[in-house]
C-alpha cells in the first residue's frame, strides 16, 4: 500500500519547480516567440491547482506555468459542454455563429479555425489527442492523432477503457464520429456492469499507465516536437482527456488518505431551491443517487483530483520536450481547458450550468518578452478571444470576423479593466435556450421559460443569493440591474 509520503513524492509535489522551468527567460527575451504549444484539458475546475491553494491536488508544472507567465482568472468559455466550446476556442466564434450547438453536430466545412491561419502562414500545424469534430474533417490541421489513434495503439486493451464507460459517450471518444455507430454501441454486450459505477464514482485504474489517453498523448507530442522542431515553426495542440470522466487515474496519483483528506465543498446541501431556475432546481435533485451518498462524493472527488494530478505529470513531459529542443524560450504556451467541473459544488456535478466553477476555465499565457512573469489579470475575458491572441503574439494578421478581440493588452498590463461584457450560451436552438452575461461584478443568467439568475460576484463569491428571486429591489437597484442586463444579453443574442 502507498503511503501519503510516496503519494506526495510519486505525483510530483516536491517543493522544487519542474527541470523544465529552471534558467529559463520567459519575461526577458525581446523578440516575439514563432512556435505555439496549447496543452488543453477537458473539464478542469477553474482553481483546482495547488498554487491557488488546492490541498487536493499536486501541479507542480501548473504551478511553474503560472510563476513564468500571465493567469486568467476569470476566463468563460463560450459553452459549458465539450463539443460546442472547442468549436469556439478553434474558430473564435461563439456558438450561435458557427452553430456547433451539441455534441454530436458535425462541423461546417467552410468553418476557418485557428489551424487554417497559421498553416496558411507557414506554421506547421498539429493536434494530439482530443479534438471532438464529430466529423471526419481535419480542420485546418496538417497532423491529426484523434481517439482512433489511441484506440489503434490499444488493440485489444481498448476493453478496459470500454468497461470505464457505462454507455457511449463522445466526449470521451465512443463514439468519435456518431455516424460510425448507426446500428447501436458495438461495446454494449461486453461491458461490465460495474462500468456504470465507475464511471460515475471513478476508482484507480486497472489500465498501465503508459497507455492511458494522457500518457499517449504526452509521448506523441514529444515525438512531433522531437521530429519537427527548428524544421518549420510549430503550431501544436496537445489535448488530454482528463479530468473528463472517466475518473479512473493511474494508482500512484490518488492519496492513499482521501477519505480522511477529502471535503465536501461549503455549498454542497445547502442551495435554496425555491431561489434558483427550474433547471437548476432539477439537476440538483436529479442527481446521480450515487453521487447523493457522501462517502460517494468524497470518492469521486479523490478520483477526480487525481486524474488533475495525473494530467499536470503529462504536461511536463511535453514542456521537458520542448527545452530538450532548444525551443522552451521560443514558443509561447497556453494552458487552458474547454470548460470546468462543478466539484459538488452547489450539489452538482460535471458542467452544463453558468456557475464559476463550470463556465469559468483556467488559463495561462507564457508568451516571452510579452507576458510578466506571475501576473494575474482579474478582469472577465471570454476564452474565444485566444484565436486573435494567439495570432496577435504571432505577429501575424487578426482577422475580421471573429467574436472576440485579443488579449494581448491584457497580457501587457494585467491590470487593465475590460469594457465589454462576456458571454456564454448553452442549449441554444430549443425550448430550453440559456445565456450569461458577465458585466464587471455582476453576472446574469437568462433561460427561457424560467426565473433568471443575478449575481454580485465580489459580495458573494459562492453565487448562493439570487438577487433576481429576492425582495431585494428598490433602494438597492437589483431589479434596474437585471432589467440592464437582460437586455444587453438579449441584444447580442438577437446579433
Amino acid at each position: 500500500m502507498i503511503t501519503r509520503k510516496q503519494f506526495l513524492a510519486s505525483a510530483g509535489a516536491g517543493l522544487t519547480a519542474p527541470a523544465w522551468a529552471s534558467q529559463t527567460t520567459a519575461s526577458s527575451r525581446g523578440p516575439r516567440p514563432k512556435n505555439v504549444l496549447v496543452l488543453m484539458s477537458d473539464q478542469h475546475h477553474p482553481r483546482a491547482m495547488s498554487c491557488l491553494g488546492d490541498p487536493h491536488v499536486r501541479t507542480p508544472n501548473l504551478d511553474a506555468l503560472v510563476a513564468g507567465g500571465t493567469s486568467f482568472h476569470s476566463m468563460y468559455c463560450s459553452n459549458p459542454v465539450c463539443g460546442p466550446s472547442r468549436a469556439s476556442f478553434l474558430t473564435g466564434l461563439y456558438t450561435h455563429h458557427h452553430r456547433v450547438v451539441h455534441n454530436d453536430v458535425p462541423w461546417r466545412a467552410d468553418l476557418q479555425t485557428v489551424a487554417h491561419y497559421f498553416s496558411r502562414a507557414g506554421y506547421l500545424s498539429a493536434i494530439i489527442g482530443k479534438a471532438h469534430f464529430a466529423d471526419g474533417q481535419t480542420h485546418g490541421f496538417d497532423y491529426k492523432l484523434d481517439f482512433n489513434e489511441w484506440f489503434q495503439y490499444l488493440g485489444p486493451k481498448t476493453q478496459l477503457y470500454a468497461d470505464e464507460l457505462p454507455t457511449t459517450n463522445g466526449g470521451c471518444g465512443f463514439p468519435e464520429v456518431f455516424s460510425e455507430w448507426e446500428k447501436g454501441d458495438p461495446w454494449a454486450p461486453t461491458r461490465k456492469e460495474a462500468s456504470a459505477i465507475y464511471s460515475r464514482t471513478g476508482r484507480p485504474s486497472p489500465m498501465p499507465e503508459e497507455d492511458h489517453q494522457e500518457s499517449w498523448v504526452a509521448r506523441e507530442s514529444v515525438r512531433f516536437i522531437k521530429n519537427y522542431a527548428g524544421k518549420r515553426p510549430l503550431f501544436l495542440i496537445a489535448s488530454f482527456l482528463k479530468p473528463h470522466n472517466p475518473f479512473t487515474p493511474p494508482p500512484r496519483f490518488v492519496d492513499p488518505d482521501w477519505q480522511k483528506n477529502m471535503l465536501l465543498p461549503d455549498t454542497y446541501g445547502k442551495v435554496d431551491l425555491a431561489s434558483v431556475p427550474e433547471y437548476i432546481r432539477n439537476r440538483i435533485t436529479n442527481t446521480e443517487p450515487l453521487l447523493k451518498d457522501p462517502g460517494n462524493a468524497r470518492l469521486r472527488l479523490a478520483m477526480y483530483n487525481a486524474c488533475i494530478s495525473y494530467m499536470d505529470h503529462c504536461v511536463g513531459q511535453v514542456m521537458d520536450a520542448l527545452k530538450a529542443a532548444g525551443i522552451l524560450d521560443d514558443t509561447i504556451v497556453v494552458y487552458t481547458a474547454d470548460h470546468g467541473e462543478m466539484r459538488g459544488e452547489h450539489g452538482l456535478w460535471d458542467k452544463f450550468v453558468f456557475y464559476e466553477s463550470s463556465a469559468g476555465v483556467p488559463c495561462v499565457v507564457r508568451a516571452p518578452g510579452v507576458t510578466t512573469a506571475g501576473a494575474v489579470c482579474q478582469s472577465p475575458v471570454s476564452q474565444v478571444a485566444l484565436v486573435a491572441t494567439l495570432l496577435d503574439l504571432c505577429g501575424l494578421p487578426v482577422r475580421s470576423g471573429l467574436d472576440e478581440p485579443s488579449l494581448v493588452p491584457f497580457l501587457r498590463d494585467p491590470g487593465r479593466e475590460q469594457d465589454r461584457p462576456v458571454y456564454s450560451e448553452f442549449s441554444i436552438g430549443g425550448r430550453s435556450e440559456k445565456y450569461m452575461i458577465r458585466d464587471g461584478d455582476w453576472k446574469y443568467c437568462y433561460y427561457m421559460g424560467d426565473i433568471p439568475e443575478l449575481y454580485n460576484l465580489r459580495e458573494d463569491p459562492l453565487e448562493m443569493k439570487n438577487l433576481a428571486t429576492k425582495n431585494l429591489a428598490g433602494a438597492n437597484g437589483h431589479r434596474e440591474t437585471a432589467g440592464r442586463l437582460q437586455k444587453q444579453l438579449l441584444t447580442w443574442r438577437r446579433t
